[in-house]
């Protein structure tokens, strides 16, 4: 395979082989993600894991349904490496995505698009989506993970202390939960937090339990 990667372990990693390790003994895991909310996140598996990630445009059909964009462009992220896999690989993809309005918020371009952004979110309630897709030598599944999430009333001043002083440009709708945000402007939240972060782990420990 192209490109650097390096092998990832958790520091904690239990003596005996989880039911999830044993059953993906015979592959070799690489996370094609440089969210460092996605590696921590996988890391919790206690699974060995190597990181690389391939360019690729992310961009979607005018008239692709919102909800199916994050499992369009996580598919999308796994194209690149479509000629170098071996019986071995398990490779894991992702994209989050926000929608409101029916609208699709990706990363910001600038400040002033993070701050568009925000504005739009206070005092509202958006849907964040995250689409994964696992690919084999011989096989693909995808699936998307749904997270409500009400934010309070923002006032310009908070916006703008925000954006100067975590720069989330980044991001998927401007903001990350685990951050200053996250703590005085969401409400309330139906669904997954994890999956707001970037990575729906629960449902994807499901998923490779089954591949």
């Amino acid at each position: 395979m192209n490109g650097k990667h390096n092998l990832l372990t958790s520091n904690s990693r239990p003596s005996k082989k989880s039911g999830l390790a044993s059953h993906l003994s015979g592959y070799s895991i690489l996370l094609g993600s440089q969210s460092p909310r996605r590696k921590e996140l996988f890391a919790g598996l206690n699974l060995p894991f190597y990181i690389e990630v391939r360019e690729v445009d992310e961009l979607f059909p005018a008239g692709l349904n919102p909800i199916e964009v994050p499992e369009y462009l996580a598919v999308l992220k796994a194209v690149p490496f479509k000629d170098d896999f071996k019986r071995d690989l398990l490779l894991i993809t992702a994209d989050t995505i926000v929608l409101i309005d029916n609208q699709v918020l990706g990363k910001p371009l600038d400040y002033e698009h993070a701050f568009e952004m925000l504005k739009q979110l206070s005092g509202r309630k958006h849907v964040v989506i995250t689409g994964v897709c696992i690919t084999s030598a011989n096989k693909q599944i995808t699936f998307s993970d749904h997270t409500d999430v009400w934010f309070k009333s923002l006032n310009d001043d908070e916006i703008d202390y925000y954006l100067t002083h975590y720069q989330p440009y980044d991001k998927a709708g401007s903001y990350g939960v685990q951050e200053w945000i996250g703590y005085v402007a969401i409400e309330k939240m139906e669904g997954s937090y994890f999956n707001v972060m970037g990575l729906p782990i629960q449902r994807l420990y499901e998923e490779l339990l089954k591949f």
